[in-house]
């Protein structure tokens, strides 16, 4: 039997494979980027060379084993993987060690938690990530299919990162392939195992907070069928982020299960079907004085995706791909008649179907891909309230309010980029066609362009972005929030239709490997986008929509030096730095009462983005006492993020306590800092041919801080970190 290994150390990616009796291996789903393959067979002298995947064409490498001679030294570095010389622009990459070796996250929080460990990334609210200041704008990308809608554990169930094989994330030099939601895209790589017959992983765990989770995934691969199965579940006393550090009412549950088959219908015909169903169901956290009143909030929130892709490669150079998706996604939410100050009842789902078609093409130096996609989404409504203390609301808001409505979100696509290579010079380049229609019909074309430059002798690569921008507003509850039905909570309004933001993305950097060790990549970008999205809430129910200020600037410099491996350690360090400006006029949403005279009044001036945190640093590192066992610790600081509060100081520490009013600066408007340490421990129980039995122990916010994440207006807005907990974590593959 001959075994190959693959790696490339700047995708994170190493794995052993065995070829069949013909010594043919074929292997799918890698990510693009330069790789080291090395084959080994018993009695003949090893072969090793490197091969770069750059499109989704199937690449093909020989590799020639000859006899063993009597004495044989082979050094092999993966040195040459450590900068891909062909990258345009800069892409963090998170590999299947990362994943496995990760710090235990919270239910339903694990994909974001290895997000947002990548600079530029940062939490707000009950882990909503933020992309370099863009608000509700990440895009996640499911083996090809995208979901623009809002995947923070409050708006939309996980696929757990235990189900994940790898991920790719931009923030510049975006390919034209992807639009709508542009603030980051996130490419997840769901597990598969090219092995014949069962293999599969069993995971459990538990810990602090009356945390329990548990996953399994089974995969059988018989011929040219693949069949997959995952299911998980989990549950915990933590589940969003409480507003006072009693952590009241915040118990959740949630669970995934999917299917999957994959046929090799003929060498150059493959086909994959897949169905996912997901669920959470939560308490939303009280306040002091809600918890007084004996209020309780639940929501949840129920999803069932079905997928279908069809890829032909229709020469050696030429490839065509058909994607489809329907999915059902409900939000609930729930009040029990001692809620304060107002009872909130919610029913909102939608029902989408997808469609898209890429033709690929590689012809010399050039990657060539083309596009067409229709996303059609049908968003229905459901909103009910009761005022149980009037005293917080102007006089004249009605005591009670039913809507109910529905519409179609029609947004349609097209996309050309080429990749094109002159020498040691990198260009990608394209052009992206949008189409959207919901409560306006808006389209525009966006240009986007990379260039890199590859310098041999220093291992460096250098690179430039441009990224125009066209991104759709969040459709969650935007019907409500621009109906003319909602004029009657008050006699003073504003209500403006939230047009798509424009705008331009800019960035520069390097990428540079060092001593064949180290990593140091290093951007500075620049942002500015019009109709600049962000969000409110309606009359402190919870429930959130789009609003649209006039303009944003953002601008920041990010810099991450990772150690690949120096013997037994490895790890990384990053660093973020970032400002944001946001200038009135309002141009978009609803405002009420006091807030709508503000907001017809202020007709100039900026103010800080809701995400304008300017310090943000990170690190991990780990090291390996022996074979089998590892220890790792990590720090992650935050300057602290900006607010706004209606009401004084006293007013705070009546609904919050001294303890949350403590870590916020009044006098500067901002959060003050946050520190959190934590620390783990890996054990390798048993390893034998594919077999294995894993044991990780995590310790997070070592130091028992109270860490504030937001501050925010009455009722609403708060954010408070974990404290102190532990988790455990035992892992079996066979």
């Amino acid at each position: 039997m001959t075994f190959v290994t693959i790696s490339s150390t700047a995708n994170q990616y190493s794995k052993t494979f065995s070829t069949d009796d013909g010594g043919t291996l074929v292997v799918k789903s890698l990510r693009y980027g330069v790789y080291l393959v090395q084959c080994k067979r018993s009695s003949f002298a090893p072969s090793s060379a490197t091969i770069e995947i750059s499109s989704a064409l199937p690449t093909e490498l020989k590799l020639v084993v000859g006899v063993n001679p009597v004495n044989v030294v082979v050094n092999v570095s993966g040195s040459a993987t450590l900068v891909d010389p062909f990258a345009s622009s800069s892409v963090a990459r998170i590999g299947q060690r990362e994943i496995d070796d990760r710090v235990s996250s919270l239910p339903g929080r694990s994909i974001q938690d290895l997000v947002n460990s990548q600079p530029g990334w940062l939490y707000e609210g009950n882990a909503v990530l933020h992309p370099r200041g863009s608000e509700y704008q990440t895009q996640f990308v499911i083996d090809g299919v995208p979901l623009t809608d809002n995947r923070s554990p409050s708006f939309g169930p996980e696929i757990e990162a235990d189900d994940i094989d790898s991920m790719a994330i931009y923030t510049a030099g975006i390919p034209a392939e992807y639009g709508r939601k542009m603030g980051g895209v996130v490419e997840l790589n769901t597990r598969h195992d090219s092995r014949a017959g069962l293999h599969g992983e069993e995971i459990v765990g538990g810990g602090s907070y009356d945390t329990a989770r548990g996953y399994s995934g089974l995969q059988y691969v018989r011929g040219s069928n693949t069949f997959g199965a995952t299911a998980s579940g989990s549950q915990t006393s933590h589940y969003l982020n409480p507003v006072v550090p009693q952590n009241y009412t915040n118990r959740g549950t949630a669970a995934d299960f999917s299917l999957r088959y994959e046929r090799e219908i003929a060498p150059s015909d493959t086909l994959n079907l897949s169905v996912r169903h997901e669920l959470s169901r939560f308490e939303v956290p009280n306040e002091l004085l809600q918890q007084a009143a004996g209020q309780l909030q639940t929501g949840g929130n129920f999803e069932t995706i079905g997928t279908a892709r069809y890829q032909h490669v229709s020469s050696a150079n030429a490839l065509v791909a058909i994607t489809g998706m329907v999915r059902d996604n409900a939000n609930t939410l729930d009040s029990n008649t001692s809620s304060t100050p107002i009872i909130a009842v919610q029913r909102n789902d939608f029902r989408e179907g997808y469609f898209k078609a890429s033709f690929s093409l590689h012809h010399g130096r050039q990657e060539f891909k083309a596009g067409l996609e229709s996303d059609s989404t049908f968003l229905h409504e459901n909103f009910t309230y009761d005022i149980t203390d009037p005293s917080q609301f102007d006089s004249n808001t009605p005591p009670h309010l039913d809507f109910a409505a529905q519409r179609p979100d029609l947004e349609e696509g097209a996309f050309v980029e080429d990749q094109v290579r002159f020498g040691k010079w990198s260009v990608s380049a394209g052009v992206r066609y949008d189409h959207y229609q919901l409560l306006l019909n808006e389209d525009a074309f966006s240009p986007r362009i990379s260039i890199g430059r590859y310098f041999p002798r220093a291992n460096l690569t250098l690179h430039a972005a441009y990224d125009r921008i066209f991104q759709t507003p969040s459709f969650e509850n935007i019907l409500i929030s621009s109906s003319p039905a909602i004029d009657a909570l008050s006699s003073d309004y504003l209500r403006l239709p939230v047009k798509p933001s424009r705008g331009d993305y800019y960035e520069g950097g390097l990428t540079q490997g060092i001593s064949g060790h180290l990593i140091l990549t290093a951007n500075v970008y620049r942002r500015k986008a019009g109709n600049y999205a962000d969000d409110d809430e309606l009359l402190n129910t919870g429930v959130s929509y789009p609003i649209a200020f006039d303009r944003a600037v953002i601008y920041g410099a990010e810099s991450k030096l990772e150690l690949t491996s120096l013997g037994p350690l490895s790890g990384f360090a990053s660093y973020s730095y970032m400002v944001g400006k946001v200038w009135f006029p309002v141009t978009g949403g609803l405002f009420l009462g006091d807030d709508a005279d503000a907001a017809a009044k202020q007709l100039s001036g900026h103010f800080p983005d809701s995400q304008d945190q300017r310090n943000t640093f990170r690190e991990r590192f780990q090291y390996r006492v022996a074979s089998r066992i590892w220890l790792a610790s990590g720090l992650t600081y935050n300057s602290g993020l900006p607010f706004e509060f209606e009401g004084t100081q006293q007013d705070a520490v009546a609904q919050y306590g001294t303890q949350v009013t403590n870590r916020i600066d009044f006098d500067r408007g901002r959060v003050k800092p946050s520190l959190s340490l934590s620390a783990s421990a890996g054990l390798k129980i048993y390893k034998v041919e594919g077999r294995s039995i894993d044991l990780h122990l995590d310790g997070d916010n070592l130091i028992n801080r109270l860490n504030v994440i937001d501050f925010g207006g009455l009722f609403s807005g708060n954010a408070i970190g974990p404290q102190r907990s532990v988790a455990l974590r035992l892992s079996t593959t066979f």
